[in-house]
């Protein structure tokens, strides 16, 4: 069984192992079972950041979606060409980078794929439902 509990991001480091993320606990959130496990003890871990009204926020993982995409015949006919590989060439093109990777950290490029993904699901639309 899962356990649930709110959370606060209080600190994020690096070392050369990778990323320590650093949460705080209410102590009426901390739930027993993780107080008691040794130091080492190993979690699978999802997480939801929490709007002020209290519902979830909505992530979008762009890279994945782009993989998607480009597998995609419809979109490999929206962007004219027949295969996946093209399909990311041309992607990449529109989108101002090398590989579809940099839609993890470069602003510009998301913005630019989000305006892209909109046009495709637009045209998408009116072809699907001309009516």
């Amino acid at each position: 069984m899962a356990l649930q509990f709110e959370a606060r991001k209080i600190a994020l480091k690096q070392d050369r192992t990778g990323f320590i993320l650093t949460l705080a606990l209410h102590p009426d959130e901390a739930p027993e079972e993780i107080l008691r496990d040794f130091v080492g003890a190993r979690y699978a871990c999802a997480l939801v950041r929490i709007q002020d009204d209290e519902s979830p926020t909505q992530y979008s993982n762009r890279v994945a979606k782009a993989g998607m995409l480009c597998r995609d015949p419809d979109f490999q006919e929206f962007l004219l060409c027949d295969n996946e590989t093209d399909a990311a060439h041309l992607l990449c093109k529109r989108c101002g980078i090398e590989s579809r990777t940099e839609l993890h950290g470069n602003v510009d490029a998301r913005y630019k794929f989000d305006l892209l993904l909109h046009e495709f699901e637009s045209v998408r639309k009116v072809v699907d439902d001309p009516f």
